[in-house]
């Protein structure tokens, strides 16, 4: 079995404990988006950082393979809220979007936490559910609701954009979440 793929089976957190991760998840996700935001201010490269590395999903999904389904899930609905509020972004219907989408990422990393499979196959599985969470209420807005400047299936022709950020997902959130759940081990 692949060092990545065994994780020492923990006891489930407590609810102070949980509540503690929801709360450091939810400052990561206001936190590590503003050193994209700085970076692109500085480079000239606008919101491009930002949108190429995803910045928000890795607290997210991290929180959920740590803290397990409830931290994965409120992480992610509260984060983009929060970050909404103190920064205005995201903006407009982005906000809801985001939201469906890191809730999904939160929740999906939080079931498999246990689940007997690579962290690679859980990240994968936790990235696709957020982005099929988010384009089904991207079908709502634009089907039901009538909103044409949402684009239904718009989440999948973003990937070549975001491709950044998703190798560095598919590594680092693997490698962190191994250390962080074997601090031990080489």
């Amino acid at each position: 079995m692949s060092a990545i793929t065994s994780i020492q089976k923990r006891e489930p957190l407590s609810v102070t404990a949980q509540g503690v991760a929801a709360i450091i998840a939810i400052l990561a996700v206001l936190a590590v988006p503003q050193v994209f935001h700085w970076l692109g201010k500085v480079s000239g490269a606008g919101t491009a950082p930002g949108i190429a590395f995803s910045p928000m999903h890795f607290p997210v999904i991290i929180a959920g393979f740590l803290a397990g389904p409830v931290v994965g899930a409120i992480s992610g609905l509260l984060g983009p809220a929060a970050s909404h509020l103190l920064s205005g972004m995201p903006r407009g219907v982005q906000l809801p979007l985001m939201m469906a989408e890191l809730f999904g990422y939160g929740l999906a990393a939080g079931l498999l936490r246990k689940a007997n499979m690579p962290l690679l196959a859980k990240t994968v599985i936790a990235m696709l559910a957020g982005r099929v969470l988010r384009m089904l209420l991207c079908m709502v807005f634009f089907y039901i609701l009538g909103n044409a400047k949402v684009a239904p299936f718009g989440i999948w022709s973003s990937i070549p954009q975001c491709l950044p950020g998703i190798v560095l997902q598919l590594v680092l959130i693997p490698l962190i979440v191994f250390r962080v759940e074997n601090p031990r081990k080489k």
